[in-house]
């Protein structure tokens, strides 16, 4: 059963000493914002992660599939989906897209989640998801370094080569430092990243995505740097707890509070702004999340609306109350 309230949420991605999110056009430099030098990432990216930790975590679990998958062709899933509902690949009906568009929705999470184009190929339409991300923002300007680094090695194609014993013969002849090679990394030393999800139940009806999706594309966001260590990426993780924004509902007639649930009770600004997050003011320059303190007011908030915490991927979140493992509450 899909889920029948309205969400919104927002957490905290930490990047010591990597590149967050490179952009390709400005030679894999971290995105920054031009005017006040604000760190980026793009919501591409996170849903990047969180598909590959539900496709690892969840890997057997019917339903649990990417679509989008690294270095795969969308369409071969897309074929799959019309296949199975029945459907020629070559049929282009109102009806054919419908049933591959269903099909397609029961067997790949991200599809039930985040929603898809598959309007190419074999044809099954597009999905609008229930659950969308902004761009994470980080809290202070970002300082992006340029660093070179030497090889010790270098990768050189040697003309007439036909075994290894002419590739050592070649390199036994070469003068050493001509065998290194020079690179360069582009990192930041320290950024402190905010991003804001919103899931609409209106949405999730369309897709079927339920409280077990829910549950683990929760799960997804705490874990999802855990298990996408890179030298690229420093040390990122996300800072607990994630903090939740369930619509919930003031009327006393059962349907009519069903209605306010789905379509929410307070506008989405106007919770995120019950959390705020500074720098502690002995701070000069940022290093750790420790160096921050996070406060939120809950007496403000909306009729209606309940505010959760989840402090572990696998714990139960704590409704309208700031648990003591909350780190940036501390």
């Amino acid at each position: 059963m899909a889920i029948e309230n309205r969400y919104e949420f927002l957490f905290y991605i930490q990047c010591r000493n990597g590149n967050p999110n490179g952009d390709p056009d400005m030679g894999n430099c971290p995105r920054t914002d031009p005017q006040d030098l604000h760190g980026y990432i793009t919501d591409g990216a996170i849903k990047r992660r969180i598909r590959n930790y539900v496709q690892t975590a969840y890997a057997d679990a019917d339903g649990m599939q990417m679509l989008v998958r690294s270095a795969s062709n969308i369409n071969t899933g897309i074929a799959r989906a019309k296949e199975l509902a029945g459907m020629e690949l070559s049929a282009k009906g109102k009806n054919a897209v419908y049933a591959g568009r269903r099909k397609a929705c029961e067997l790949f999470y991200d599809v039930r989640t985040f929603g898809a184009v598959m309007s190419t190929g074999p044809n099954a339409g597009q999905v609008r998801g229930p659950v969308q991300l902004s761009f994470a923002r980080s809290l202070d300007p970002i300082q992006s370094l340029d660093i070179s680094i030497t090889r010790m090695a270098n990768a050189v194609e040697v003309k007439d080569a036909k075994s290894a014993a002419d590739y050592e013969s070649w390199e036994a002849k070469q003068a050493e430092d001509t065998l290194r090679t020079m690179g360069r990394k582009q990192l930041i030393p320290y950024g402190l990243y905010e991003a804001h999800g919103f899931i609409s139940a209106n949405l999730a009806q369309e897709t079927g995505f339920d409280e077990k999706d829910l549950r683990a594309l929760f799960e997804a966001i705490l874990n999802m740097y855990e298990h996408d260590r890179s030298a690229s990426k420093g040390e990122m993780s996300v800072i607990t707890p994630l903090v939740i924004f369930r619509h919930t509902g003031t009327d006393s007639d059962l349907e009519q509070r069903k209605r306010q649930a789905r379509l929410g009770c307070a506008s989405a600004h106007r919770l995120f702004e019950l959390v705020q997050v500074e720098k502690k003011p002995e701070i000069a320059f940022a290093r750790s999340w420790r160096d921050y303190q996070a406060t939120i007011r809950l007496d403000a908030r909306p009729a209606g609306v309940d505010v959760g915490f989840l402090c572990s991927p696998y714990g139960e979140i704590v409704w309208n109350a700031v648990p003591e493992d909350a780190e940036l509450f501390r």
